[in-house]
């Protein structure tokens, strides 16, 4: 792979760069019942990340089929997918569009950008660790990350949710999304 340093870091040259769906895990991690984690992913997405010159002013989209949720029980999927979350029928793409890079600490950086859930877009701040870039043994340049946020999913109109007997709520209001990837010249 092509790269150059920057700050001490192997960056790719500037391009645009596909997701490699066959590398990338788009997950989700939920409170159940206030005592243990519900993990999800949604499984059908594409996106893009145009590397700057500037990394400082590179940009990303992604686009994420809302139906493609996938928690490994059909009956919790199929709720998630109704009215009462995401309403795949009405809304079947989530999306996300940067707006800017507001700073970095060594491969670390900071991204803001739009988030859109349903009908409704809220600036989320993403944290994106760059894992490197190389050549796999196919003579195809990768470069890899991981992203982090955490959302509140009633901003976003996810306000479904029913009372425990002991106390508390049946589903968190956080939200973390955690995006492990590869990204391969578009």
């Amino acid at each position: 792979m092509t790269t150059r340093t920057w700050e001490d870091l192997q960056l790719p040259t500037a391009g645009t760069f596909a997701l490699d769906a066959a590398h990338t895990h788009i997950g989700f991690t939920v409170k159940h019942m206030m005592v243990s984690k519900v993990r999800g992913s949604f499984t059908d997405f594409a996106g893009t990340v145009t590397v700057a010159e500037n990394p400082l002013d590179s940009s990303a989209q992604l686009s994420i089929k809302a139906g493609s949720i996938n928690t490994g029980i059909a009956d919790r999927d199929g709720h998630l997918r109704s009215d009462d979350f995401l309403s795949t029928e009405k809304f079947p793409e989530i999306t996300f569009r940067s707006t800017r890079v507001t700073g970095h600490s060594g491969d670390e950086f900071t991204l803001l950008g739009d988030l859109t859930i349903r009908d409704l877009t809220k600036q989320v701040e993403l944290t994106v660790e760059y894992g490197g870039a190389g050549t796999n043994p196919w003579g195809q340049d990768v470069w890899g990350f991981s992203i982090t946020t955490e959302i509140d999913r009633e901003e976003f109109g996810l306000t479904w949710n029913q009372a425990l007997e002991t106390g508390g709520v049946l589903v968190g209001k956080k939200i973390k999304i955690e995006i492990e990837g590869e990204a391969n010249p578009a």
